[in-house]
C-alpha cells in the first residue's frame, strides 16, 4: 500500500501525459492551442513553484528568462536542429540566472522581488539595445518554424519535465535543503548546509525550464519583440497561477494552471474589456480564504480523513 502511494504521482503524470498527447490529433485547433497555452504555465508555474515555494523567495524574473529562450530560438532556429534549439535556450537562460542570482539571492523579501524584476527590465531593454545595433530593428521575423504538433509535443515534454523533476528534488536533499532555507536560512547554514550554492542551483533549475518554454513558444509568433517575449504579464501570471494553486505543493500549480488558462480564455471571449478585472477579483478571494492555494483543500480533506479512520 505504501509503495502504491509513493509512486502515484508517477502515476498521475503518465496518465496526464497521455491524455494531453492525443489532443492535437482528436481535439480542434481552438482547442490544442488553449492545451498549449495550459501546458506552457504548467511548466512555467511548477517550475516557479519547485525553488519560489520552497525557498519562499519571491521571484519576478520570469519573464527574463522565457524572453532569453525566446530570442535564443529566434536566432538559432535556421542554424541548429529543432532539440538543440530548446536546450540552447534552456542554458542560456540558466546561465543568466546563475549570474543574477549571485548578485541578488542574498537578499530577500520585497528587495528581492523588486530587484529580480529592475534586472528583467534592464535585460529587456539591454536585448532592444543590442537588436537595434546588429539588426537595425527591434524584432525578428520567424519564416522557418516546426510543426504545430511538434511544438504542442515539445511544449509537454517541458512540463512533464518540469512536473517529474519538482517530484524528484520533493524527495531529494536538495529539496529538503531548498525546504529549510525556506524555514530558517540561519538555522541551515549552521546545520551545514551551503545556502548559496543551493539557492543559486534551485534559481538556474528555475530559469532553465522557463528558457525552454520560451524557445518553444516563440516559434507560435511569426514576429517577436522585447515588449512581448519580456511581457511582465508572463511573469506575473505565472507567479498568481503558483500562488493560487498552493507553491508549496506539486498538484496544485499544475490544477491552477488548467483552471487559470480554461477560465481566462472563455473570459477573455466573454468579456473582452473585463477579464482581467474577474481574474483579479478571483485571485483577492483566493488569497482571503484560501491561503495556501487550492492545494489546501485536498490537504484539509486528507486530514479529515485521517482523523475519522483514527
Amino acid at each position: 500500500m505504501k509503495a502504491q502511494l509513493a509512486n502515484k504521482p508517477w502515476l498521475w503524470l503518465g496518465i496526464g501525459m497521455l491524455g494531453a498527447g492525443c489532443v492535437p490529433w482528436i481535439a480542434s485547433d481552438f482547442v490544442a492551442s488553449v492545451a498549449l497555452s495550459c501546458l506552457m504555465y504548467i511548466a512555467l508555474a511548477t517550475s516557479w513553484s519547485l525553488f519560489c515555494g520552497a525557498t519562499r523567495y519571491l521571484s519576478l524574473a520570469t519573464s527574463a528568462f522565457f524572453g532569453l529562450g525566446a530570442y535564443a530560438s529566434a536566432t538559432l532556429l535556421e542554424l541548429l536542429p529543432w532539440p538543440l534549439v530548446i536546450l540552447c535556450g534552456a542554458a542560456i537562460a540558466s546561465a543568466v540566472a546563475v549570474l543574477m542570482g549571485a548578485a541578488v539571492l542574498h537578499l530577500r523579501g520585497t528587495y528581492f522581488a523588486v530587484l529580480t524584476f529592475g534586472m528583467t527590465e534592464l535585460i529587456r531593454h539591454a536585448v532592444t539595445f543590442v537588436e537595434k545595433q546588429v539588426s537595425g530593428t527591434v524584432g525578428r521575423v520567424l519564416a522557418v518554424v516546426p510543426s504545430n504538433e511538434t511544438v504542442y509535443l515539445t511544449v509537454l515534454a517541458i512540463a512533464g519535465g518540469a512536473i517529474a523533476t519538482a517530484i524528484v528534488v520533493k524527495r531529494s536533499r536538495f529539496g529538503l535543503a531548498l525546504a529549510g532555507i525556506g524555514a530558517d536560512e540561519q538555522r541551515a547554514q549552521t546545520l551545514g548546509v551551503d545556502t548559496r550554492r543551493i539557492k543559486v542551483a534551485g534559481f538556474a533549475l528555475t530559469a532553465a525550464f522557463a528558457g525552454a518554454i520560451g524557445a518553444a513558444m516563440a516559434v507560435r509568433w511569426t514576429y517577436i519583440e522585447p515588449a512581448a517575449v519580456f511581457s511582465p504579464f508572463i511573469g506575473f501570471q505565472t507567479v498568481l497561477i503558483a500562488l493560487i494553486g498552493g507553491a508549496a505543493s506539486i498538484g496544485g500549480p499544475v490544477l491552477a494552471a488548467i483552471v487559470f488558462s480554461l477560465l481566462a480564455e472563455t473570459l477573455r471571449l466573454q468579456l473582452p474589456y473585463g477579464y482581467m478585472m474577474v481574474l483579479g477579483l478571483l485571485l483577492i478571494l483566493c488569497v482571503m480564504y484560501l491561503p495556501n492555494g487550492l492545494a489546501s483543500l485536498w490537504q484539509r480533506r486528507a486530514a479529515a480523513k485521517g482523523r475519522s479512520h483514527g
